[in-house]
C-alpha cells in the first residue's frame, strides 16, 4: 500500500486569538469588576456612559482591554466573513489575518488622531473625546458579538453565512444605538456646528463601512 498524502487545517493559532481574547476579559472583569458590570449593559442602560465619559476615558486599562478584545476579534470576524461571503481562500495559515489585523490597527488609531486632532483645530477637544470615548465603547461591546460568531464559526457552524449576516446586523444595531446616544447628548453641539459634522460623518464614520467592504473583497 502507498502511503497517502492528507492536508489537514489547522486551527490551532486561531484557538490561541480567540483565548487571547478571553484573556483580555477576564483580567479587565478581575481588575475593574463594578465598572464590568456596568459595561455589560451599556446597549439598555447609559449608566456605564454617565459614569466613565468624565473621567480616565480612553486611557484607562478597562478600555485598553476591551479595545484589544474588540481589535483582536473584529480581524478574526473579518478574516472569516471574508472566506465565507466572498468564496476567498484563507489557506487557513495567519497571514492574512496579521495582515487585517495590522489594516485594523492603523486604521483606528488613524481614526482617532484625527478625530482627538479635529478637536484640538476647532478647540473642541473635550466634546469629541467624549465622541469617541463613547463610540469606542459601543464599538468595543460589539466585539463580544464577533467573539461569540467567532466561536460558533470554527467549532460549531463553520461557513455559516447566516451566521455573519446576523453578527453584522447585531454590530450595526449596536453601534446604531451608540450613534443615537451620541447624536441626543449633543444635540445642542451638533445644530450649532452642523457643516463639520457633516464633514466629519462622511469622512470618518461613512469611510470607514467602505474600507471595511473593499478588506471583505480584496
Amino acid at each position: 500500500m502507498e502511503p497517502i498524502l492528507r492536508t489537514t487545517n489547522s486551527m490551532d493559532w486561531i484557538t490561541i486569538i480567540i483565548f487571547s481574547s478571553v484573556l483580555c476579559v477576564v483580567i479587565a472583569k478581575s481588575i475593574f469588576y463594578m465598572r464590568f458590570t456596568n459595561f455589560i449593559i451599556l446597549p439598555f442602560n447609559n449608566k456605564y456612559i454617565f459614569m466613565y465619559n468624565k473621567k480616565d476615558k480612553l486611557l484607562n486599562w478597562f478600555h485598553i482591554f476591551f479595545t484589544i478584545f474588540q481589535v483582536l476579534n473584529f480581524a478574526l470576524f473579518i478574516y472569516l466573513a471574508r472566506a465565507i461571503l466572498f468564496e476567498s481562500s484563507n489557506d487557513n495559515y495567519p497571514m492574512i489575518y496579521l495582515l487585517i489585523l495590522g489594516l485594523l490597527l492603523l486604521f483606528i488609531l488613524l481614526k482617532v488622531i484625527l478625530q482627538l486632532g479635529n478637536g484640538f483645530v476647532f478647540n473642541t477637544n473635550k466634546t469629541i473625546s467624549e465622541f469617541v470615548f463613547k463610540k469606542l465603547s459601543y464599538l468595543n461591546y460589539s466585539g463580544m458579538v464577533m467573539f461569540l460568531s467567532n466561536v460558533v464559526l470554527v467549532y460549531v457552524l463553520k461557513d455559516s453565512e447566516a451566521v455573519v449576516y446576523v453578527t453584522i446586523f447585531l454590530i450595526l444595531l449596536i453601534n446604531g444605538i451608540g450613534w443615537v446616544t451620541v447624536v441626543r447628548n449633543h444635540q445642542k453641539f451638533i445644530a450649532n456646528n452642523f457643516f463639520y459634522f457633516i464633514l466629519y460623518l462622511c469622512a470618518l464614520e461613512i469611510s470607514p463601512f467602505v474600507i471595511i467592504g473593499s478588506l471583505l473583497k480584496a
